[in-house]
């Protein structure tokens, strides 16, 4: 709890040392307090060069950053948070600590001179390497350095956002990637402290000025269902779109990489010129868009500007987080679609600001599919409760399209392109390289579904797995029966009539003889005690059973016994 209430301390200051930095580099190279507030403004110290000064902004940042990420710290590059989990999943959360003091100046740098990124990837890194550098020095246990990795994630978002109960499900949801009591009370801790820290310094204020959402007509939600498997769609379309521009970043580039940063942004700066909105994080084109200021035709300018300018940034090597740029997706996209269901169905559709909002959510699950994090982050950004309806349902069908459209998330496909899955065994791993037939058991005799309760707990009792698989009058798989279900229902009350083994059926997630042992250790873990049958691909039939002294049995045998 000690450790827990310092990283969140830590890490409230911290993000109010990169605020600063990123807000006296934005006035350095723009001269502006936000940019994107007064596009297409000159620069008031060179009011000579006009607009025409953005051509020499990202390239002046570019010469800043890009040698001090090559020559002290290159994991501070992009967006972050992929490191992050990374570190928590194969490297006992050991981060760096310069890692903390190189994102926050090379993100400031990149923000400030026009890069087209958020600012959470940063702060989690920030939080992340402060969290860790906090626990090496504690010497704690690796379970314990990883949930103060955590703590700093949750405690980065909390006091940059205000937003402490998204810092909470941000860091369980996609840094540990597993939800309990400890991680739940640790990073609640962290995250109070640190908006009370934030809240301190930036006042009680949420960092977006957002309309109220009104939900007209029942009819909407079809609508608000619609625009959420767009959603999805738009948030696959933005991560494939942004290691796409970086492979042709890498293809095109074949200097020093110190001075890519500086070569890119000469590119990046004429998309700058263009689109003068897409100048930094770009909140106040966001706030306009669902205020319904802008245009249909410019709404959907801005979408695809903002890809191709969040692309470009993390392509040549700039730093910062695609948080943000997910919210500005949405809710251009979400505006847009508000204007043409407007038009289509005046009557119905109501105010295009409430579909930018939903948006905002909706095509950030679809592109890091943590929905529990949208639904909450926007909850807090609005502090409407009529948003929660539209929002979980537009965030629930994105995340679904998101998922049968792309197995990766914007965070783990950069991760998969370095050779690395977090569901898989790590690299020189002695586990889970076999497949399950070399490892299962026999399949025990099933049970039927018509088989009376008492006579099915007289083999469990006598059986050592304490399942057993259970088929259909056809012969057909059908589900388990564990012995824990049958002693449970058995200790009721007598029923009216005998109860059988197809009122107690279980469905663990299902486990193929064509899988690994890596990739089925997740489902075992949840599993029972008895263990989960292993089922031929094709006809989805039990073919045999993997308990946990099976896993064990393989791991033994792939140790080499010493000479």
């Amino acid at each position: 709890m000690a450790l827990a209430v310092a990283v969140g301390m830590g890490a409230g200051a911290g993000s109010i040392v990169f605020r600063w930095c990123l807000q006296a580099f934005t006035r350095l190279f723009s001269g502006h307090d936000d940019y994107a507030a007064d596009p297409g403004g000159a620069h008031p110290h060179l009011p000579w060069l006009g607009p025409y000064f953005v051509l020499l902004a990202p390239v002046l940042g570019g010469l800043l950053y890009g040698p001090l990420v090559q020559r002290f710290a290159k994991e501070a590059r992009g967006h972050g948070v992929p490191e992050v989990m990374l570190a928590v999943a194969r490297r006992g959360g050991r981060i760096s600590p310069k890692v903390a003091v190189v994102k926050t100046l090379a993100s400031a740098l990149t923000i400030g001179s026009g890069g087209s990124v958020g600012r959470e990837g940063p702060i989690v890194q920030i939080g992340s390497a402060l969290g860790s550098t906090l626990g090496r020095l504690a010497r704690v246990t690796e379970h314990r350095m990883k949930l103060l990795v955590a703590c700093g994630a949750a405690a980065g978002i909390a006091a940059t956002f205000n937003a402490p109960l998204a810092g909470v499900f941000f860091a369980m949801e996609l840094i540990l990637m597993t939800f309990s009591a400890e991680a739940f009370g640790a990073t609640v801790l962290a995250s109070v402290t640190a908006a009370v820290i934030g809240r301190a310094a930036f006042g009680d204020t949420a960092f977006l000025t957002l309309p109220a959402l009104h939900v007209e007509h029942l009819d909407q939600y079809a609508l608000f269902a619609l625009l959420g498997v767009l959603a999805g769609g738009t948030g696959v379309v933005f991560l494939r779109g942004l290691y796409l521009v970086e492979d042709l970043c890498d293809r095109a580039w074949r200097g020093p990489e110190w001075l890519r940063p500086a070569a890119g942004g000469l590119v990046l700066g004429l998309v700058l010129l263009a689109v003068p909105e897409m100048y930094g994080v770009g909140y106040p084109a966001l706030e306009k868009a669902t205020e319904g200021r802008y245009a249909l035709g410019f709404l959907l300018l801005l979408l695809v500007a903002k890809m191709l300018a969040t692309s470009l940034t993390i392509g040549i090597g700039g730093s910062g987080g695609v948080f943000a740029p997910s919210l500005f997706l949405g809710a251009m996209l979400g505006a847009a679609f508000g204007t043409t269901a407007h038009v289509l169905l005046p009557g119905t559709a109501g105010t295009a600001g409430s579909y930018a909002l939903v948006g905002m959510g909706a095509v950030f699950a679809g592109a890091s599919r943590a929905p529990i994090t949208a639904v909450v982050i926007l909850f807090e950004l609005t502090g409407q409760y009529s948003i929660i309806l539209p929002m979980m349902l537009a965030i629930v069908l994105a995340t679904a399209t998101s998922r049968l459209l792309s197995t990766d998330t914007v965070y783990t496909l950069k991760l998969r392109r370095r050779g690395v899955d977090l569901d898989g065994p790590a690299p020189g791993a002695r586990l889970g390289d076999q497949r399950l037939t070399q490892v299962m058991d026999p399949l025990p005799a099933p049970l039927r579904t018509h088989d009376l309760l008492t006579e099915a707990a007289e083999r469990l009792r006598h059986h050592p797995q304490g399942a057993l698989p259970v088929l259909d009058a056809t012969g057909a798989y059908a589900g388990v029966l564990t012995a824990r279900g049958a002693a449970e229902a058995l200790a009721e009350e007598p029923p009216a009539e005998p109860r059988r083994v197809e009122d107690l059926l279980e469905h663990p997630p299902p486990v193929t003889v064509d899988q690994t042992l890596a990739s089925a250790l997740r489902t075992l873990v949840a599993a029972s005690d008895g263990g989960v049958p292993v089922l031929d691909a094709p006809a989805g039939q039990p073919v045999g059973w993997l308990t946990h002294r099976a896993a064990l049995r393989a791991l033994h045998s792939a140790v080499p016994t010493p000479a």
